[in-house]
Order: structure tokens, then C-alpha cells, then sequence
């Protein structure tokens, strides 16, 4: 009797023993994929800052030094002297506002008219046979050397700066489309007519998209030519915008607020570039 209990006894200790949890062994921590990506974002951005880091210290040093007359090249804490000056004073947003209305309304007119024609060009053989000598001319001529013309013309106002700059991108737009437009692989569309594609169907679901980045790249492209001429255009006739704000910065010799002009539109082209990029990545999420 004493050994039975004895032996259940046992084995009811066994048995909770072995109903025992088992010891938690802790497991390495694993490093958050958020937190490593943010370290390499982080690092990208250290690498793509060192050369203007280095430039804007050397801007800054070189009139301290004297390797550059300070009064024709100030220092750049006196540039953002003088631009904190021209923020708070209101002059910088009217110019702003005026500049960014007549570039983005002639960007606007080039895109616009530049996609549709560039394909059809493209799309439309004899159409190209036709219109592809004139427009080789066009190309050819700098769109600064028809400021005089535009200003004739269409006077001095805001519509002829709008028009030179649409113009100027025009052209840009228009021969990124082509050349994405016929750079398409052959074998890509020998293969969309064999599967029964309509030629409806075929533009909008094979070329169109092939052509995506040529014609985005034409777009960037002429973004900074809209920044380029609208500087140009500004120069003459106008009252307000950041061209106006240059020269005349230059004619009284007030260069801090000069040069707070010019990296306002550098900041500015910089800003748009990248919204287009941020656009472009948008309409090709299909692309590796």
C-alpha cells in the first residue's frame, strides 16, 4: 500500500515537473527596419550636403580672407542678413509672387501644347516629314534672342515674359516626347498588335507609358529653363519679380541684396525640381 503511494506520488510529481514552463531564453533585439532606414536617409542626405557645405563655407571665408573683394562678393551671413531683411520688409513675396506667376503659367502653356504635339509628331510619320524642318529651325534658335521680338510684339508686360517662357520650355518638352515616343522597343509593340491591341489601345497602354520617363525628363528639364529665361525676361520692363529685384539690386549696388536674389531662385528652382521628381515617381511606379 505504502509503495502505490509511494509510486503515485512520483509520478505526480513527474508529471508537474514536466507541466512546468519551460525558461524563457531571451532572443537578440533586432535592430527596427524604420530606425535603419532612417539612418541610411540620413546618410544619403550628409553625402549630398558635403559640396554645399563646403561651397557655402568657402562663400563665406573668402571675402574674410581677402581673396575676393568683400564688396562684390559679400560674405554669405551677410546675404542672409540682407534676405531676412527684404522677408520682413514684404519685397521678397511680391517679387516671389510675380516671378512664380509668369513661370509656372508659361511652363503650364509649354506642357500643355508640347505632350499632345510631341506625340502626334511622333505617332504620325508624314506629319513629322512635314512639320520636322521648320521645327529644327525653331530649335535651333535661343529663345533669349527673341526676347526683343516677343517684347515688340507683345509689349512689356506680364503676357510676353509669360509667352517667351513658354516658348523657351516648348521646345525642351517637345523633343523629350518625341524621342521617347519613337525610342520604344519595336519588339514591345510587334507584340501588343499580335495579341489583338486596337491602335487606341496600343498608344495609351505601350507607348505612352514607355515614353513616361523621356517626357518627364523633358518636363524637369524645362522647369529649369522656365527659371533660367524668367530671369532674363524680368531684366526688361518689368516692376516686380526676382529678375527685377537683381538688376536693380546690381544698379544701386546693393549687392547683399542681389546675391539674396539669386539664392532665392536657386532655393526655388531647387524646391520645384524636386516636386517634379516626387510627380514623375508618382506616374512610374511601375519602373524598377
Amino acid at each position: 500500500m505504502s509503495q502505490t503511494l509511494t509510486t503515485g506520488a512520483t509520478r505526480l510529481s513527474d508529471e508537474r515537473d514536466s507541466a512546468a514552463p519551460a525558461p524563457v531564453i531571451p532572443l537578440p533585439r533586432r535592430r527596427p527596419r524604420r530606425v535603419a532606414a532612417i539612418g541610411r536617409g540620413a546618410g544619403k542626405v550628409a553625402k549630398r550636403s558635403i559640396a554645399i557645405v563646403v561651397f557655402l563655407v568657402l562663400w563665406q571665408i573668402a571675402p574674410k580672407l581677402g581673396w575676393v573683394e568683400e564688396a562684390f562678393l559679400p560674405p554669405f551671413t551677410s546675404v542672409l542678413q540682407a534676405l531676412r531683411d527684404l522677408i520682413g520688409s514684404g519685397v521678397l513675396w511680391t517679387d516671389i509672387s510675380a516671378s512664380l506667376h509668369r513661370s509656372l503659367a508659361g511652363f503650364a502653356i509649354a506642357i500643355v501644347t508640347g505632350i499632345p504635339l510631341g506625340l502626334l509628331i511622333a505617332w504620325y510619320r508624314t506629319l513629322s516629314e512635314i512639320l520636322n524642318p521648320l521645327l529644327i529651325i525653331f530649335l535651333n534658335t535661343a529663345a533669349v534672342a527673341l526676347l526683343p521680338v516677343f517684347t515688340l510684339i507683345l509689349g512689356i508686360g506680364d503676357f510676353s515674359k509669360i509667352m517667351i517662357i513658354a516658348y523657351a520650355c516648348f521646345w525642351t518638352v517637345l523633343y523629350n516626347t518625341i524621342s521617347g515616343a519613337r525610342d520604344v522597343d519595336p519588339m514591345l509593340i510587334r507584340s501588343a498588335r499580335s495579341l489583338g491591341l486596337s491602335s487606341r489601345k496600343l498608344f495609351l497602354k505601350v507607348i505612352l507609358p514607355a515614353a513616361a520617363p523621356a517626357i518627364f525628363t523633358g518636363v524637369r528639364l524645362a522647369g529649369a529653363v522656365s527659371m533660367l529665361v524668367l530671369v532674363t525676361s524680368e531684366f526688361v520692363g518689368a516692376k516686380a519679380g526676382l529678375g527685377y529685384l537683381i538688376i536693380a539690386s546690381q544698379n544701386n549696388f546693393q549687392i547683399p541684396q542681389m546675391y539674396a536674389g539669386i539664392v532665392t531662385i536657386s532655393v526655388i528652382g531647387l524646391a520645384f525640381n524636386h516636386l517634379l521628381v516626387l510627380v514623375e515617381r508618382r506616374f512610374s511606379r511601375w519602373r524598377t
